[in-house]
């Protein structure tokens, strides 16, 4: 018996690299748009000092990278459904996002209290929504006729 056994995908590659790439795609024009568009104003006025001038790319590639992974694996692979990687879209998305906003709230000081519910709100539906993307993604290239099993 061999000491290492290398599992056979459950979905066909194609599928996964259109899931990944509908995932990424989603969450980064969403993101982009949030907080350089509709809440720059709100994030400037809550952290203006502690911000950089323009955002530091290579970590933010790497998170993009890592969450994006995460909610493949998690969310999209993890569902039957749309409704079903929308709602573990969700719930990830309140794990992190929660995560993110009371680790700040607790250890910097004057993180302002308001913007915790914002963020965390953000990222939940961030999150639910690229989940979606990525499922109908994989789900089209899969039954070659996009929605189907939407109750699941």
């Amino acid at each position: 018996m061999p000491l290492v056994t290398i599992p056979k995908p459950d979905r066909p590659i194609p599928a996964a690299v259109v899931a990944t790439l509908a995932t990424a795609a989603t969450m980064l024009l969403l993101d982009l748009a949030w907080l350089g568009v509709v809440a720059r104003g709100l994030y400037t006025a809550a952290l203006g000092p502690l911000m950089r001038p323009e955002a530091y790319w290579p970590a933010a590639a790497l998170f993009y990278a890592f969450y994006v992974a995460v909610i493949v694996a998690w969310a999209v692979f993890g569902a039957d459904g749309l409704a079903g990687a929308a709602r573990r879209g969700a719930g990830l998305g309140f794990v992190a996002y929660t995560t993110y906003e009371l680790t700040n709230w607790a250890v910097l000081r004057d993180w302002p209290a308001w913007i915790v519910p914002v963020d965390i709100a953000w990222g939940i539906a961030l999150t639910a929504v690229a989940a979606l993307a990525g499922k109908f993604g994989e789900r089209s290239l899969l039954s070659g006729r996009g929605i189907r099993d939407t109750a699941r």
